[in-house]
């Protein structure tokens, strides 16, 4: 399988893509990506990937539009290079979340990379967890959509106490997501009434389902600047919940989500590395788990032609 099988990392999250190299038993394959002197970037590969079936390895994190340029440039690079078939690996997708038009005159950006994507050389994309979704469908290419939440809800079935425990979804729009990892973990689940005003500004009100005197875990997708987990938790104080949790696939964690985060009243957080965390942004009540292994079964069955959606069966 590895001499046809070629993996290649841009700047985001090398120690992932390493991960993911050494459950599959390969090296990652090299290449050299730099800035010319006016900034335009440059890619160059270092492997031969004529006739190979190559993956490459890009989260949408800060700084997120120099993250997406490493990539397309990759991807063109590669196609330039005769590489056979080509997959983009986004860990991370954030535009995502851009996936409708909920004012005058802007774009829909999730559909506008999905198509950047394609057009760079991406013959298939393999990704995790999506903001929406409907976001699958903005690509013309065939899209593997992975899930963290069986390696999530085992973290939690393995250190924790479910018996008094209720996953709480932090609107009605992630309630569905939240469904799969309470039917997983076998607990219940409520919803809050969330209004978001603004990027940074949430309003909630009142809980539906019973909280009072239970162990709350808020499921998100991600954690971004942590103003709707913050208000979530002021609600579920406000409740009676007698601990609160918190699992997320995505740890985004910027603006002022660390600070955020350190003062919150919360017990722990579990996240995945999806995102790369910097030491600086790893608190004591956070938990990493690796998705590697996930990813590394995945581009295997992809290789050899097998189900991706077995791995979930």
């Amino acid at each position: 399988m590895n001499d046809a099988l070629r993996i290649f990392a841009c700047n985001s999250n090398r120690a992932l893509a390493g991960e993911i190299c050494e459950h599959l038993g390969m090296r990652l394959s090299p290449v050299d990506i730099s800035r010319f002197s006016n900034d335009n970037l440059r890619v160059q590969i270092l492997d031969n990937v004529r006739e190979r079936d190559v993956f490459v390895v890009q989260s949408f994190t800060e700084p997120v539009s120099d993250h997406i340029m490493e990539l397309l440039i990759t991807l063109d690079a590669l196609r330039s290079a005769s590489a056979r078939r080509v997959t983009a690996v986004i860990p991370y997708y954030s535009y995502a979340r851009s996936d409708k038009k909920d004012a005058p005159r802007i774009s829909i950006t999730g559909r506008l990379i999905a198509d950047m994507l394609a057009t760079a050389g991406a013959n298939r994309v393999l990704t995790m967890d999506l903001h929406a979704d409907q976001v699958h469908g903005f690509f013309s290419v065939p899209v593997d959509h992975l899930t963290a939440i069986p390696t999530i809800a085992e973290h939690f079935r393995q250190h924790y106490d479910l018996s008094r425990m209720v996953a709480v979804a932090t609107d009605a729009g992630g309630a569905k997501r939240v469904g799969r990892f309470s039917e997983r973990l076998g607990i219940p689940m409520a919803i809050i009434d969330k209004r978001r005003v603004s990027d940074t500004d949430v309003k909630q009100g009142r809980v539906v389902g019973e909280v009072a005197g239970l162990d709350a875990v808020i499921f998100e997708d991600e954690i971004s600047t942590g103003g709707t987990l913050l208000a979530t938790i002021d609600t579920l104080r406000a409740a009676g919940a007698r601990s609160i949790h918190a699992g997320a696939v995505h740890a985004v964690l910027c603006g002022p989500a660390i600070e955020r985060l350190r003062n919150a009243p919360i017990e722990s957080i579990v996240v995945t590395d999806t995102v790369h965390v910097p030491p600086a942004k790893r608190l004591d009540k956070i938990t990493q788990l690796t998705v590697a292994p996930l990813f590394a079964a995945a581009i295997e069955r992809i290789h050899t032609g097998e189900s991706v959606g077995a791995l979930f069966s």
